[in-house]
């Protein structure tokens, strides 16, 4: 099942919302390869393309919440540290182990959990926090 941006993920900095919506968009090439049972060939194309997304989208996120002073800056920097070091233990196991079906579903689980999720609490908040206060 693809995973949908719906207004209420937006972060109202345009910047980041395109950043996420680029990521939904790539997540959902995986699912759909995934519904067409061709899961196996999509995989590695989608932990290289999380490498380089979370790198250069978690720094456009934590250049902009030290430029206005976000004060949950470290939390905030944590929740991206443990998503990096998840995505890095997959991608160990993908090496290891191959394009196989259990570091798909990994894959799956992980990121659009944690993406739902992050965006909606952690991102949110910061949003508000600039349109507000920043």
């Amino acid at each position: 099942m693809a995973i949908q941006w719906t207004n209420d993920l937006a972060t109202g900095i345009p910047e980041i919302d395109d950043q996420h919506k680029e990521l939904f968009s790539r997540v959902n090439l995986l699912l759909n390869a995934c519904k067409q049972g061709k899961g196996r060939l999509e995989i590695g194309g989608t932990i290289a393309f999380l490498e380089d997304y979370v790198n250069t989208h978690f720094s456009t996120e934590e250049k902009n919440m030290l430029r206005h002073q976000y004060p949950d800056y470290i939390a905030h920097r944590a929740q991206h540290a443990i998503f990096k070091n998840s995505l890095q233990d997959i991608k160990r196991r993908l090496d290891a182990e191959g394009p196989g079906i259990h570091i798909i579903i990994l894959t799956n689980q992980m990121v659009t959990e944690w993406l739902i999720s992050h965006i909606r609490a952690l991102d949110r908040a910061f949003g508000d926090y600039v349109l507000n206060c920043g």
